[in-house]
């Protein structure tokens, strides 16, 4: 099926909401990289979203899920099938006691705040995090002293075959930058966290002290999709860079940050070959140096260039 018929399908589905075509994906993802999307939707309800995956499922439509595109390389040919956004479009929230509920698509760096409006500890470490609650939930995002494991109460999920179930924290299978709605590939609807009293003043020091430390070490002013490597055993990723030398090398528009060696920034129009070349250089040359394979900890997704 092509683009503008998967367009017109999905939008005769209740709730669908906002659909376009040959979407930019580079004004969607924190890299401001990435060829465009066949088909975005940004549907205005779960039963637009369940309906939506439902049209492509029976239609053998391709469908990825996104949030704020924070971790995220979409390649330069972008993405055949259908992208579909849970952002502004999904972030409601409630604060009831010391738990926040609230829409996968709210961002984690505004709930840290709003726990701050109300005296709840525990979010501290999201000050700073760009992604959104359901990314940060599939993939168990955490900074200094905390990650989603320790907070999550329960959620919501909308699993491959379109089920709703609700999971317990234990039943989320957290490990590091990652859980099992990761694997299982399904979605997040709704998130309950558990948070503990405490005192604003120390809240708010906790969390200025935090956002000192990212001006301090991460290259916040330039285009980037976060720390590009997973941690390996024993080693720090970004000290391996360092140590082979390759603190602001550069491959097009593609460059090692010369604040911290475990981002890669996007250092003026970089394309994303540029990127996946880079990655895979510093994996080479940590590897022959080292001994070390360096994992991805973004996700890299869509079409090379010429492909497809």
């Amino acid at each position: 099926m092509n683009k503008s018929g998967m367009a017109e399908l999905l939008g005769k589905v209740p709730g669908s909401g906002v659909i376009t075509t040959d979407e930019s994906m580079a004004t969607h993802t924190s890299f401001r990289i990435g060829g465009p999307a066949d088909v975005f939707v940004r549907p205005d309800s779960v039963e637009g979203l369940s309906g939506v995956l439902g049209a492509c499922a029976r239609n053998d439509i391709p469908v990825m899920v996104m949030g704020n595109g924070t971790n995220l390389i979409v390649l330069d040919s972008g993405i055949r099938g259908v992208v579909i956004q849970l952002k502004d479009n999904f972030d409601a929230y409630e604060v009831n006691g010391c738990e926040i509920t609230a829409e996968p698509g709210i961002l984690l760096s505004r709930l840290s705040r709003i726990a701050l409006e109300h005296g709840l500890t525990g979010l501290e470490f999201a000050e700073g995090i760009p992604g959104t609650l359901g990314g940060a939930v599939t993939m168990n995002a955490g900074a200094y002293d905390g990650d989603m494991s320790m907070i999550v109460g329960s959620s919501e999920y909308m699993g491959p075959d379109g089920h709703i179930r609700r999971l317990d924290n234990s039943q989320h299978r957290f490990e590091k930058r990652s859980s099992f709605i990761q694997t299982d590939g399904g979605i997040v609807l709704k998130t309950r966290l558990g948070l503990r009293e405490g005192k604003i003043d120390d809240i708010k020091a906790k969390m200025n002290e935090f956002g000192r430390k990212r001006k301090e070490k991460q290259p916040l002013d330039m285009p980037s999709a976060g720390s590009i490597f997973k941690r390996p055993e024993g080693y720090f990723a970004g000290k391996l860079v360092q140590d082979c030398g390759l603190r602001g090398y550069r491959i097009g528009g593609a460059e090692v940050s010369a604040l911290h060696c475990g981002f890669i920034v996007n250092a003026g129009n970089a394309t994303a070959r540029d990127v996946t070349t880079l990655i895979k250089y510093i994996q080479d040359k940590v590897n022959e140096q080292f001994g070390v394979q360096l994992h991805t900890e973004v996700k890299i997704v869509g079409e090379e260039e010429g492909i497809g």
